[in-house]
């Protein structure tokens, strides 16, 4: 038995770790951001895949039988080929499960119009995961897609709810409503994006939905579990909670309030 594995290139999976552990507290949970070599947005598929790729594998050297890709560049850019190419050769009853087909599988009930919008990094945008998973449900969604390069540090430094972030997203909306007016559901596909959530609201009609990742994740997290009795009962329950980083611990510390409602202490940890 092992702990539950959340990894994320930075902090943004702590939203996705936050919703699970208040669905499923009784588990035990190693979060991994690689922060050190974050951002993943704008790198290669194939330095994704390699960066992605190392960091499960040290999830898996920690006794973590099943792991959860809280970045959706990794599972757009790395989640199929890991699953396909990697887990056969590591261990073939080992698990990684990404976050963009448990968002997609809700959309078809979500959206009236079936007009639908994308905000996320330039490699997510780039890698069109969402078009294809969205066309797999519905092949009639129309789906439009922004890349959004400042919004992920401008909530790591702490600057989210500041004028000029405002200005970014009015921007970065605008373009989005332009390319389609009849969107009614926006997806946000990055796992930073629900910080900005208040700040998005303004600058879109209260008529359009917008779809955070969280709640949907931690939902697709406790069907799998239920679905997998076997997985489940290798996955240890001592309601616990680790938090490991690439760079230096107190950034992470600090920085992970911001996503956090609780102070945390987290551990140095290198991949190689």
């Amino acid at each position: 038995m092992g702990p539950i594995g959340i990894f994320d290139s930075g902090y943004g999976g702590l939203t996705i770790l936050n919703e699970i552990r208040k669905l499923l507290p009784q588990y035990d949970y190693i979060y991994l951001g690689d922060n050190a070599r974050t951002p993943y947005g704008t790198r290669s598929f194939e330095v994704v895949y390699q960066y992605t790729l190392e960091c499960v594998e040290k999830l898996f050297s920690m006794g973590c039988r099943l792991v959860i890709l809280a970045c959706n560049t990794a599972s757009a850019k790395a989640l199929r080929t890991i699953q396909q190419k990697d887990l056969p050769r590591i261990d073939p009853r080992r698990r990684v499960l990404g976050v963009i087909r448990p968002t997609v599988e809700q959309l078809d009930q979500l959206t009236r119009s079936k007009h639908v919008g994308v905000l996320a990094t330039p490699g997510t945008v780039q890698s069109e995961s969402y078009p294809i998973e969205i066309h797999k449900i519905n092949p009639a969604i129309e789906v439009s897609a922004v890349a959004c390069p400042l919004w992920v540090p401008l909530i790591e430094n702490n600057e989210h709810l500041s004028e000029g972030a405002a200005y970014f997203v009015q921007q970065n909306i605008g373009e989005l409503m332009q390319a389609d007016a009849l969107i009614d559901t926006v997806i946000l596909g990055c796992t930073h994006y629900p910080l900005l959530i208040p700040v998005i609201q303004k600058y879109l009609s209260p008529s359009v939905r917008i779809i955070a990742q969280g709640a949907i994740v931690a939902e697709s997290l406790k069907d799998y579990l239920h679905r997998h009795p076997e997985m489940d009962q290798q996955c240890s329950k001592g309601n616990s909670c680790r938090y490991l980083t690439t760079e230096s611990t107190e950034k992470f510390n600090s920085s992970a309030t911001i996503f956090l409602s609780t102070e945390i202490t987290a551990e140095h940890i290198d991949i190689l």
